[in-house]
């Protein structure tokens, strides 16, 4: 027993001393002694918290007369629970209550929270009745009861007070029903408050680690409902799979009235921001059940802020990131109270042999107490049966490993009866367990239509009441818990309902059913899996309901399915996480589609082509080229060697293919076929159907990493213009054929034009596919470059910078293409503003790991060089800078040609290095010949053009030439100030004659 004084402050009162009372109660309900402490203490009484579980040895007359060694009164806070305390008999706590509680009646009070029926004897102590009223009137009996006066000035005691217990969390999410059955843990419950609240303000995450069926998430469910008077917000996210945690987590977004998209990782953005500014709840807990990924802790874990984080877990490495309380077996006082409870019929005795039979493991002990009190058997009885009974053997991937023998008896005798008395609850565990373990959304099966199920199963669709009594059965059992439903989509309702079930509990009673006809049961899986397909997975609105399918697809044997609605179920799934940036997921999903179909279909079945497409896009955007490469360059050959004809398929491998070799550097061929793909979309499909518009989409994307950008403008206009006909403005292809625009108009060096589209495009962005979306995440870095580029002074967007790639490694991680173009950005920013070290790490790790993702022959590592080579030359380091720029200009001229536009941009940064390491008759032939190309290539107007102009100026002015430097300069300069503005940045420098510079953009298209 932990005892607890408070001390209220005194405030004024109509009369009298202030009282002392001892709130007396069980840890299951200290929401309620909580608030009846305040409550008191407002009024400037004294209260001693006494949380009261008498060990079941203790005579019960000892326990309460140790409770009136304080002065004052006691209060107990009864409920049925309480009488259950110990536990004990009705009749020990009759007799003690017409006794001993009666001979000192006027020391003890109590109030009920119940309306179920207490014992009889429990009259002496004329409880008043606290279930189902307001604050205020609750307030009043408690006092009344107490024979305290209500004080005319109420004190606020210390701290933020404990919300009514009647009164909900302002926000609550999912949390598991409260489990009536819950026993002791009272030490660790409150270890756990005590780690969360003594934990550095912004760093309070405790995480529970333990093996499998130990009780963590039974633990964290009942801190969330003991402690909830605590909090403003309770927020449950199953942690299972990333992508249900992620879609779980983002839907707190709308919850606390945040604005956001629908993307997950915008709607974790903005949860994380306000939950760290505390806004607009500051007492908030969020709890992760079964989160075993450390690594996505840094893009997921709240920081910051006065709330709590409490992770369920059996991986032990999150003590790197969170305090860890390990979660021990019960206590053997606890086994047998929660044994006895369940089943009264059991004495003291019976109950210590089954526990230690069952090793005090919780979900063990679960079962055992749900059979033993369903069927009343003797202990003995029931030990004997485990000990002999026959079981099915488990094989040794069945994760049952480190459990007792004894524990699978039980469950094979449970299954045996229930087969006898209860089939079709038998039947409902079965369809169970064609799931994955887990969240199961059991009821879609109700919404099938009977002629869709087989025979044996057509009850579930007609008879509701069977259907309640089998899930109660289950349920009884212990074999699933019901989830709780934010009810946000629809009415509740059967079709809604949602069980849990333990992953130890699916492994054991799929392997002791595994000789029933599991194939019927999978079929109906499969079933309303593709009856719950939403069929658009490019909608964000939809994502979460394809987080919930996707873990069953498995399971049920949808991967292996030849109907052809399981399949494009599949596909959409492989499409939604390409669509909502899951690709690890995607990845790993797509390949155990591959070798799930590769047995049941040809290479060149429909749907094995519609894999390739998905799999390739998301190798593509995982940036993993080479394997997408290998896999569109396969079924390309495959289809050319075929003699169908299948124009179609052919065309749309050619366009997977074309994507692959501009990733891999290919750009001149990519082109070429690209070209193809474009005009046979056109003759095939029309101009303006989906197909043919990506694929002119592509062309543009084919033109601009040729450095034709005005080409390249023409075609993505054309594009923009036409789906903004046939799908509408605020489509996200539509979107992204804005920002490709937009980007053509900045690399054309007309940056005011692309300014204002892009300002625009971002604004649609965010309204459409939110903040975090990876297509939002390449809109707002354009916007970035756009700002540097457009301004007539110079722009500081460090902040923005450093934001969006808190963003990036939130959403791909710090390897990915995009996030290392975007810390390249950076560090050239950096470096232009005098942050020489940090911009010297960040182009140094953009570098390296392009080389790694792209290798050494590839434009872009190539490019990177220059970028090496300017922050060298801000250093000082002029011979190593010059190194890397004639290194990059070999490179780009070999890979590229001599006229592309990053070829002439190295170029002019190698003439720069000449001339600063006196080598000026080299820096200014380098410089006429880079002006010629420039002008042939990108016009005399364009800002890289002009810049060459300002460059060979200054090499002419080093050679004495000064006579042809001043027209140059003068031609450069009339130029800028026509086509930029007098007060441009470039402009000015120019002016100012200060050596132009190229910083190396890599783009992979």
């Amino acid at each position: 027993m932990v005892a607890q004084r408070r001390q209220g402050e005194g405030g004024a009162r109509e009369q009298g001393p202030a009282a002392h009372v001892v709130v007396a109660f069980p840890g299951y309900h200290r929401p309620w002694a909580t608030w009846i402490a305040h409550t008191l203490e407002r009024h400037g009484h004294r209260v001693t918290l006494q949380r009261w579980d008498p060990s079941r040895e203790q005579r019960l007359e000892d326990a309460l007369g140790d409770l009136q060694l304080a002065t004052g009164r006691v209060l107990l806070v009864l409920s049925d629970w309480f009488f259950q305390l110990g536990p004990r008999r009705e009749g020990e706590w009759n007799d003690v209550l017409r006794g001993y509680v009666a001979d000192n009646a006027e020391r003890f009070a109590a109030v009920n929270l119940t309306n179920r029926s207490l014992l009889p004897a429990t009259a002496v102590l004329e409880p008043v009745d606290l279930w189902g009223v307001g604050e205020a009137e609750a307030e009043r009996r408690l006092l009344t009861r107490l024979e305290l006066p209500m004080a005319t000035s109420r004190q606020v005691p210390d701290g933020a007070g404990s919300r009514y217990p009647n009164d909900p969390p302002a926000v609550w999410g999912e949390v598991p029903r409260r489990n009536p059955r819950f026993t002791g843990r009272d030490e660790l419950l409150n270890r756990m408050q005590q780690t969360l609240m003594d934990a550095a303000r912004g760093a309070s995450a405790c995480t529970l680690v333990g093996m499998s069926g130990i009780g963590k998430t039974q633990l964290a469910a009942e801190y969330a409902h003991r402690f909830s008077s605590d909090y403003d917000v309770v927020w449950w996210v199953n942690s299972d799979q990333r992508g249900t945690q992620r879609e779980r987590f983002g839907e707190l977004a709308p919850q606390l009235g945040l604005r956001s998209g629908s993307e997950p990782g915008e709607r974790i953005r903005v949860v994380r921001e306000a939950l760290r500014r505390g806004e607009p709840y500051g007492r908030w807990l969020v709890i992760f059940d079964g989160w075993e990924d450390v690594e996505e802790a840094t893009k997921v874990l709240p920081r910051g802020g006065s709330g709590h984080v409490l992770i369920t877990s059996r991986n032990r490495a999150w003590g790197s990131s969170t305090d860890v309380v390990e979660v021990p077996s019960f206590e053997r006082a606890e086994s047998t109270g929660y044994l006895m409870r369940r089943a009264p019929h059991l004495s003291a005795q019976d109950a210590d042999e089954v526990a230690v039979e069952f090793q005090d493991v919780p979900l063990q002990l679960a079962h055992a107490a749900a059979w033993l009190g369903e069927s009343h058997m003797d202990a003995a009885e029931y030990l004997r049966k485990v000990r002999e009974g026959e079981i099915v053997p488990l094989d040794e991937e069945s994760g049952t490993e480190g459990y007792p023998q004894p524990t699978l008896a039980s469950w094979s005798m449970m299954l045996n009866k229930l087969r006898q008395s209860e089939p079709r609850t038998v039947e409902l565990l079965l369809l169970c367990t064609s799931f994955a373990p887990g969240r199961i959304p059991i009821g879609l099966a109700r919404g099938l239509s009977a002629t869709e199920l087989p025979e044996n199963l057509r009850w579930i669709t007609s008879d509701l009441p069977d259907w309640a009594r089998a899930l109660d059965s289950l349920v009884n059992y212990s074999v699933v818990t019901r989830e709780a439903r934010s009810g946000s989509v629809g009415e509740p309702g059967p079709q809604q309902e949602s069980v849990h079930m333990h992953r130890l509990v699916h492994s054991i009673v799929g392997q002791l059913t595994g000789r029933e006809d599991r194939g019927v049961y999978r079929r109906v899986v499969r079933r309303l899996l593709a009856e719950a397909d939403p069929g658009d997975p490019m909608d964000s609105r939809q994502w979460p309901r394809y987080a919930e399918l996707m873990p069953h697809l498995g399971p049920s044997g949808a991967l292996s399915s030849t109907d052809g609605r399981v399949q494009a179920l599949v596909l959409h799934c492989l499409r939604y996480c390409f669509s909502s940036g899951e690709f690890r997921a995607g990845a790993e999903l797509a390949e155990q589609v591959r070798d799930s179909w590769s047995r049941i279909m040809e290479p060149q079945a429909q749907p094995m082509l519609d894999l390739a497409a998905q799999q390739g896009s998301i190798l593509r955007s995982s940036g993993r080229f080479r394997e997408a490469y290998e896999l569109d360059r396969s079924v390309l050959e495959r289809l050319r060697a075929s003699a169908d004809g299948r124009d179609i398929a052919l065309m749309l491998a050619t366009n997977c293919l074309a994507s692959d070799q501009r990733y891999l550097g290919q750009y001149a061929e990519a082109l070429q076929v690209q070209r193809e793909v474009v005009t046979t979309a056109h003759r095939l499909l029309g101009p303006e159907e989906w197909t043919t518009l990506n694929a002119q989409h592509n062309l543009g994307v084919g033109l601009r990493l040729l450095g034709r950008y005005s080409e390249a403008y023409e075609i993505d206009l054309d594009t923009l213009r036409r789906r903004e006909e046939v799908l509408r403005a605020r489509h996200s292809a539509t979107l992204n054929s804005g920002t490709a625009c937009a980007r053509d108009l900045r690399l054309m060096g007309r940056y005011q034009e692309a300014l204002a589209r892009q300002e625009l495009g971002m604004r649609l962005h965010v309204q459409v596919l939110g903040e975090q979306h990876p297509q939002t995440l390449w809109a707002r870095h354009n916007l970035a470059l756009c700002l540097r580029r457009a301004a007539s002074t110079p722009q500081d967007i460090g902040g923005m910078l450093a934001a969006l790639l808190e963003q990036h490694e939130q959403a791909h991680g710090r390897g990915h293409f995009t996030t290392l173009a975007l810390l390249t950005d950076f560090g050239n920013y950096l470096r232009e503003h005098g942050d020489l070290s940090q911009a010297r790490d960040l182009i140094t790790e953009a570098e390296n790991g392009y080389r790694a993702l792209l290798g050494q022959a590839h434009p872009v590592p190539t490019g990177m060089q220059s970028n090496t080579g300017l922050v060298l030359q801000a250093e000082g380091d002029r011979d190593g800078a010059l190194n890397m720029f004639e290194q990059a200009l070999v490179g780009l001229r070999t890979l590229l040609g001599d006229d592309h536009p990053w070829t002439l941009g190295c170029a002019l940064n190698t003439a720069g290095g000449r001339n600063f390491t006196g080598r000026l008759e080299e820096a200014c032939e380098l410089s006429r010949d880079t002006l010629r190309r420039s002008r042939q290539m990108l016009g005399s107007d364009h800002p890289l053009t002009l810049s060459c102009e300002i460059a060979l100026a200054g090499d002419l002015r080093a050679l004495r030439e000064r006579d042809e430097a001043g027209k140059v300069e003068e031609d450069a300069l009339q130029r800028l100030t026509r086509s930029l503005g007098a007060q441009h940045t470039h402009t000015l420098s120019a002016r100012q004659r200060v050596r132009p510079y190229w910083d190396f953009e890599p783009y992979l298209g």
